[in-house]
């Protein structure tokens, strides 16, 4: 049987296996390790080392050589959890860590640890304890350290090498060197330990979540599984407590001061390159961060830095750093989100900084934006020149060490992204060995409205645009602050252009409150996360409508996941006169039960701010729900709790309200599953073929399997 789309895209995991991804670039800049699979439909990544001197790529580890089964049954929870934060839907290698300059490079399978030396090609198992994860050389490589349950461990790399304990406590609410939930999924802290450059002290987060409280997560289709306990921290309520210590190898102890009443959120935290550890900590209502330098002897913290902001202070990716010994931030001042370099603005009110890449002594690498639908790299060196390194359209992420800069480029027209290698005396390009997609996705750009809503519009891929022939819209948003659909790439589009071909015009709107728009448009949801994202989307919808009169205004549906499924979800209930179908797909219905740090970002502290709670709600709208509603949900989602959806179609139910239910078992908030990906797509066409009257043989354009 010919294979069709929905099959292919969730057996390639939307085409992501085989792709290069997960870049390191040594100090030197003479070597770039990375992770890629065989191939297209492979879910084992392998580790690789690229020679930036000798052009030489090799590979440096295969699961399938180092366990019997490099399958998933044997992860430790822990690492599953870390997974689930980093939306990781690949297997085998997922992550490692190296020394300085990449001469080795530590990593997990299957709980343990291992150890690949490369400047000998060896990789070995390390004795370290089992359930292990987050394992990172010191800067001398002569030990890993590692998380085991709740303790921070160090495993010596030589044949005699020993395993011990740096730290832990018998409490069974503590642990150590683990990033807490709230770091990991909302504010891009995924580690929970950093070596010192001696290689003889640790800085460690200890974590002691005894006062968060405690959610479970049943397994309906078991009933005899326990529940899993989650302490997850909703808006208003406490947080984990995160301190931290200096660790020392030869048992000291010392923890390290600030004002945790003031500022419980450890943002960032790191030591090199400097020779005392520094860490940004920021404030419950977010409208202050403070840099803070550490003495490791005495614990003292000296303040370097202060931002604040009316509404909140955003943290940037790979922020703060250090150029030599000036200060680098990404701050929003007036119109742009700028770098700042020791208070001094260093880049122009046209250019929208999204992360800092790397930084040192000679030059600073980022990654900015001065059309939304793009994002560059760009390079500001050290007497203040700016230069942009990537010198083609389309959406640029980059690594950076030493002399070496990775570009890899995603554009509208590649079968793959391309990866170039750019050094001062070379250009070399890595390979992907992706899927390639049996659709093209061709997304139309335009700006409409007054607001200059960035939009892209899909029609099928064999439409002959015959005049007078109209065609029913689906509008398939994200919407919500921190991700953009409006990007000129061709991975965002893949879905969209297959419901396009199923006979859709699929629309896709950027509004208020997504990135790259500068700090006040992405300011505007402060308060109200519903009506400012919702206005945007209707007149993203007429303003188009307007320019492409086959949009069918009368048969309009609506699907997202996650924000795009609260708004999916809120598109219906409130304006059942512009929207006559949705899927929501995880949908926030309810943002007390979402978390501290996200919710209270755009909404403020429940109990000061109850008002703004009760206007964005799902649930108080359940009884105007006049048009059909599908939502789906994962039972064992642990981001957005599949209370969510019960509680919505409750509030439903109780108002006489007829609505369809997908609940999923096993499923998290990612849904890499190939039976669950595949039909999630079917079943959502036939849900808007159902809900619209367009069963064939009324839509000629209906294909059972393509």
């Amino acid at each position: 049987m010919t294979e069709s789309f929905p099959r292919q895209h969730a057996r390639t995991r939307g085409f992501t296996l085989g792709a290069p991804r997960s870049f390191t670039v040594s100090n030197d800049g003479h070597r770039v390790a990375f992770l890629r699979s065989s191939s297209g439909d492979d879910p084992v990544n392998r580790l690789w080392v690229l020679d930036t001197v000798s052009g030489e790529e090799r590979v440096m580890a295969d699961p399938v050589e180092l366990l019997a089964d490099p399958g998933e049954e044997n992860l430790p929870p822990a690492e599953r959890a870390r997974r689930e934060r980093a939306r990781e839907s690949g297997g085998g290698i997922v992550a490692f860590a190296g020394d300085p300059g990449l001469t080795k490079i530590a990593f997990t399978l299957g709980g343990q640890v291992f150890l690949a030396d490369v400047t000998d090609g060896s990789v070995e198992s390390l004795p370290a304890k089992p359930g292990a994860f987050d394992p990172r050389p010191s800067p001398d490589g002569q030990w890993v350290a590692y998380v085991s349950g709740s303790a921070l461990r160090v495993v010596g790399t030589k044949a005699d090498g020993l395993d011990r304990v740096v730290i832990e406590e018998p409490d069974d609410t503590v642990s150590w060197g683990s990033a807490e939930f709230i770091a990991a999924e909302e504010m891009g802290r995924s580690r929970g330990f950093w070596w010192a450059p001696d290689s003889q002290r640790l800085l460690v987060a200890r974590v002691d979540t005894a006062e968060v409280p405690v959610w479970y997560i049943p397994s309906p289709a078991d009933p005899a599984a326990t529940p899993v306990p989650m302490a997850y921290p909703a808006a208003g309520t406490v947080n984990a407590d995160v301190s931290l210590a200096v660790i020392g190898f030869d048992g000291s102890r010392v923890d390290v001061a600030w004002d945790r009443a003031a500022f419980e959120y450890l943002a960032r935290a790191a030591w090199a390159p400097r020779t005392r550890p520094f860490i940004a900590v920021q404030s419950r209502d977010q409208r202050t961060v403070v840099i803070l330098e550490v003495d490791p002897d005495t614990g003292t913290t000296t303040e370097i830095a202060r931002q604040s902001d009316e509404q909140w202070v955003e943290l940037v990716p790979g922020t703060p750093a250090w150029m030599g010994e000036r200060l680098v931030t990404a701050e929003d001042r007036g119109s742009a989100r700028r770098l700042v370099i020791d208070g001094v603005e260093a880049t122009p009110d046209n250019l929208q900084v999204r992360s800092v890449v790397a930084a040192d002594e000679h030059r600073v690498v980022f990654t900015a934006s001065d059309d939304p639908t793009e994002a560059h790299v760009w390079q500001l060196d050290s007497e203040g020149d700016l230069d942009r390194l990537s010198d083609q359209p389309g959406v640029h992420s980059a690594a950076a060490g030493g002399d070496t800069v990775v570009i890899t480029r995603a554009a509208g027209t590649d079968r793959a992204a391309a990866i170039d290698v750019v050094t001062p005396s070379r250009r070399i390009s890595i390979a992907s060995v992706s899927a390639n997609p049996l659709l093209s996705p061709s997304p139309r750009f335009f700006v409409v409205s007054s607001r200059e809503l960035h939009t892209a519009v899909l029609y099928p891929s064999d439409d002959d645009e015959t005049e007078g022939q109209t065609l029913p819209v689906l509008l398939d948003p994200y919407g919500g602050p921190h991700a953009q659909r409006v990007l000129k790439a061709r991975s965002p589009f893949h879905v969209s252009q297959w419901f396009a071909d199923q006979g859709f015009a699929v629309v896709i709107a950027d509004g208020r409150g997504t990135p790259a728009r500068g700090p006040a448009w992405e300011r505007a949801v402060a308060g109200d996360l519903a009506h400012p994202v919702l206005d945007d989307q209707i007149d993203a919808l007429d303003a188009l409508a307007e320019q492409h009169p086959r949009l069918d205004l009368t048969r309009v549906a609506v699907r997202g996941w996650s924000f795009g499924g609260y708004l999916a979800a809120l598109a219906v209930l409130a304006r059942p006169d512009r929207f006559h179908a949705a899927i929501a797909g995880a949908p926030v219905t309810d943002w007390r039960l979402y978390d501290t740090h996200y919710t209270e970002r755009y909404l403020g502290h429940p109990d000061l701010s109850p008002e703004a709670y009760t206007r964005t709600s799902l649930l108080e709208l359940a009884g105007d729900l006049a048009r059909p509603l599908l939502l789906i949900c994962g039972l064992a989602d642990d981001n957005v709790f599949a209370a969510h959806t019960l509680q919505l179609s409750q509030a439903l139910f109780e108002a006489g309200r007829p609505h369809q239910v997908l609940p999923l078992p096993g499923v998290t908030h990612m849904t890499p599953q190939e039976q669950v990906a595949e039909n999630l797509l079917l079943l959502q066409r036939a849900f808007l073929f159902d809900s619209l009257g367009l069963h064939p043989p009324g839509n000629p354009r209906y294909r059972s399997n393509d």
